[in-house]
């Protein structure tokens, strides 16, 4: 029974810590980058939104409730990452992240659903004719959970050593790291099977 639960747990970390699957860890870089440590309340909620999102996805898909066009999701996601990578440039200037916390949380949401239903497909098979396709979801989650807090406080620990150590302005922080991201996505985009 632990074991079971272990395994999905671990099932869920690794879904998020795939080297080949590294959309999800850019998305959270791009959602983590324009925070401190001592905002870490608010990044975990944006973080849990994200969970929540693609959790949501999972059941539907799980259940049958929705089918999505692979390509199209394929397509959605890094144009989520270069979204939300934009969007931190034109912020970075801003001394505080006092944006709208709804917005946000609702994009995030957003955001955690079309990464959700890019990952429909593989859970469909992963769950198979398992009868508790619930709690075999709620263990996956949670593995989700742990690795994007993971990732999120690597993030948040370079970002501080690189601000207080190297004094790298956090405006140049966010430009910096979210410039990377946007160069990664755009081959994402380009390469995708909606558009060749």
């Amino acid at each position: 029974m632990l074991e079971n639960f272990w395994f999905n747990v671990q099932y869920g970390m690794n879904h998020v810590l795939d080297i080949n699957g590294y959309d999800h860890v850019l998305f959270l870089v791009i959602l983590a980058v324009p925070y401190v440590f001592k905002s870490w309340k608010r990044v975990l909620l944006l973080v849990t939104m994200f969970t929540l999102g693609h959790t949501i996805s999972l059941i539907l898909a799980a259940y049958g409730v929705v089918a999505v066009n692979g390509a199209l999701v394929e397509f959605l996601i890094p144009v989520t990452i270069l979204v939300a990578a934009i969007f931190n440039l034109f912020s970075a200037s801003r001394t505080t992240q006092n944006n709208k916390l709804s917005l946000l949380f609702f994009a995030t949401l957003f955001f955690g659903l079309v990464h959700g239903l890019g990952f429909a497909r593989e859970f469909k098979m992963f769950s198979g004719q398992t009868e508790n396709k619930l709690k075999l979801l709620i263990e996956f989650a949670l593995g989700i959970e742990l690795a994007q807090i993971i990732i999120v406080f690597i993030v948040l620990f370079i970002g501080f050593l690189c601000q207080t150590i190297f004094r790298v302005s956090r405006r140049d922080w966010i430009m910096v790291c979210s410039s990377i991201v946007i160069g990664l996505v755009i081959p994402m985009i380009m390469g995708s099977d909606l558009l060749t």
